[in-house]
């Protein structure tokens, strides 16, 4: 009965949509969008401490459509969330509509109307995004207007409440960026050709007072408006890059920082170059107090108006993954240099095919804390150059990627990481790893494809040594399929396992699993989610609808709104064609 509910409610969505679809010929309406949907059947594991299972079948859908005609954007998203993924049950249960909007282009003027993401600069004063693996989504519903009155100008301003989940929460931002290229003014540096831009932002955040106690007796007085201002100036030439950021925010008495009234800032700078075969970057960042929510007296992921950059390289290789880093909004410096240099083929190192090395090196130190954080207080002194006594995280690796003949290619690397436990997690010490990875890429025939990896981590702390293997393999153009085992070899002897098979046809993603996980974090630029252990048989589909209303119109615009065709059109909609019946029972224990 929910699923039907889910099919109705999608359908209604979606046959406006299909209706000006059905004119596309002569009135050229254009459609894009995407189906999410995530299947767990869920298994207890006393090992794990999944001793209950609530529901038989957990569930994260995903409905987005937008459509385009003349100068006007339009989109609804639906989201289906009744008995959400682990890590989801608290906030995200639940489903609707919370994500639409209507945009309108008119000269030199873009105005949107309902649901939107902005980011000003990098992100010290606003970003609005979302991270679905990270369960972020905050958006803002209002209105945006973002304006090119001269060449070489762009100015954006904004309004609106930030969305929580289900919710939105009860503070009022509103902000505004300019942006300037001054070679479109300047003649010297349009014959040189440079990019030269500079750009400010402001944004507020309004939110009502309440009662925040210090002790028994007395009441803190609140500001009701906080302010970040932002400003930022980049220089590219040829293949050299150079961002220069700051931003300063008001008093901001939060929970996140036990209510002091310490003003904030941050300032990075970032030089880069490239050219052909070499690339190289450098970057410094110094926080304090820098975190910006839409609540003061809230904690955990959701409801931050900013964004603060970790400085830390993402890994994708599972070991070199496993600690990952969270940005300290409290305050942080964090350096990263990378190196990215090819050796020629032909050359000594370089072979009958090129070698590619890649260095890496992230280390992010506490910021020296020369006073006590006491609420209502104007709390800590940080001298600017000096550093505190704790080395939050550091990371230095170096890759090597070779092609040893046309159809085989190695990676190898070596990591070496210390990841303090304490201050990201709360517990557990300095954890001191060495981590030795090694890739295969085979190519076994014109359509099939071998890749293996084998990775270890050496380590006297924390849960000590862990060893990773992975085998996958993918028969062109459709298929492929992979079994992988984390087995912690140091203390609790565990093995955590995944097998999927995946099914790849144009626009449609299929993909069927058995699955071990362990608790941990889920990291994605700096912000962290913790995702408690599961394990179970896993579905996963996608699909891109412009191709499905490409391929199925002439179906669907047959379909009548009319109950009796209503469950038959989206399970069409949803699935392929010949996987419908089967599909639907299984979804029955919805």
């Amino acid at each position: 009965m929910k699923l039907s509910y889910f099919c109705i409610a999608t359908t209604l969505l979606l046959s406006p949509t299909l209706s000006a679809f059905a004119q596309e010929e002569g009135d050229k309406v254009r459609l894009s969008g995407s189906i999410q949907t995530d299947f767990l059947l869920p298994q207890k594991d006393t090992k794990l401490g999944i001793n209950n299972i609530e529901h038989k079948v957990l569930n994260n859908t995903y409905v987005d459509v937008n459509a385009s005609y003349k100068n006007f954007d339009a989109g609804v998203r639906l989201e289906y969330m009744q008995h959400p993924l682990p890590g989801f049950e608290q906030d995200f249960k639940g489903w609707g509509v919370p994500h639409f909007y209507l945009k309108g282009r008119f000269n030199k003027v873009e105005l949107t109307l309902g649901h939107f993401y902005e980011q000003f600069g990098a992100g010290f004063a606003l970003r609005s995004y979302e991270e679905r693996s990270l369960g972020i989504d905050n958006s803002i519903l209002g209105a945006r207007i973002v304006a090119t009155p001269f060449d070489g100008v762009r100015l954006k301003a904004l309004a609106g409440k930030q969305r929580r989940y289900w919710k939105l929460n009860p503070s009022f931002i509103s902000g505004a960026d300019l942006e300037l290229n001054l070679e479109q003014w300047i003649k010297p540096l349009q014959q040189s050709e440079p990019y030269l831009s500079v750009g400010a932002s402001l944004v507020n955040k309004n939110e009502k007072d309440e009662d925040i106690l210090v002790g028994s007796t007395h009441r803190l007085n609140l500001p009701h408006n906080v302010s970040v201002i932002d400003a930022r100036v980049q220089l590219q030439h040829k293949g050299v890059n150079i961002l220069a950021e700051c931003a300063f925010k008001g008093q901001d008495p939060t929970l996140n920082n036990n209510y002091i009234y310490r003003k904030g800032y941050v300032t990075m700078l970032s030089c880069s170059y490239s050219k052909s075969g070499l690339g190289a970057i450098m970057q410094a960042k110094r926080s304090v107090n820098m975190g910006f929510r839409g609540v003061r007296s809230m904690d955990g992921l959701s409801s931050f108006i900013n964004h603060m950059p970790p400085f830390t390289m993402e890994h994708t290789y599972t070991l070199a993954a496993l600690y990952p880093y969270s940005t300290h909004p409290d305050g942080e410096w964090a350096y990263q240099c990378s190196l990215n240099y090819t050796f020629k083929k032909g050359s000594p190192l370089g072979g009958a095919y090129g070698t590619k090395v890649k260095f890496n090196a992230s280390h992010v130190h506490a910021i020296q804390n020369n006073g006590l954080n006491m609420p209502g207080k104007d709390g800590y002194g940080s001298a600017f150059w000096k550093w505190g006594d704790a080395t939050y995280y550091q990371d230095i690796n170096l890759q090597v990627e070779k092609k040893l003949s046309k159809s085989t290619q190695i990676g190898l690397m070596y990591m070496n990481q210390r990841y303090n436990e304490t201050a990201i997690k709360g517990e557990g010490g300095m954890l001191r790893n060495n981590i030795f990875i090694a890739e295969l890429k085979q190519k076994l025939s014109h359509k099939t494809t071998l890749r293996a990896e084998a990775q270890y981590l050496s380590s006297a702390d924390g849960d000590k040594d862990w060893l990773f293997a992975l085998a996958e393999v993918s028969f062109s153009p459709h298929w492929m399929v992979s079994v992988s085992d984390l087995f912690n070899s140091g203390s609790t002897k565990q093995h955590y396992y995944q097998s999927f098979v995946g099914y790849y046809n144009g626009a449609h993603r299929i993909q069927l699993g058995y699955q071990r996980t362990r608790a941990g974090y889920n990291c994605a630029g700096g912000v962290c989610r913790y995702v408690p252990a599961s394990k179970g048989l896993s579905l996963s589909y996608n699909y891109n609808l412009v191709l499905l209303f490409l391929y199925h119109h002439l179906y669907l615009k047959k379909c009548n709104i009319a109950a009796t065709y209503i469950e038959p059109c989206l399970c069409q909609f949803i699935v392929f064609n010949s996987l419908t019946s089967s599909l639907r029972k299984f979804l029955g224990y919805l």
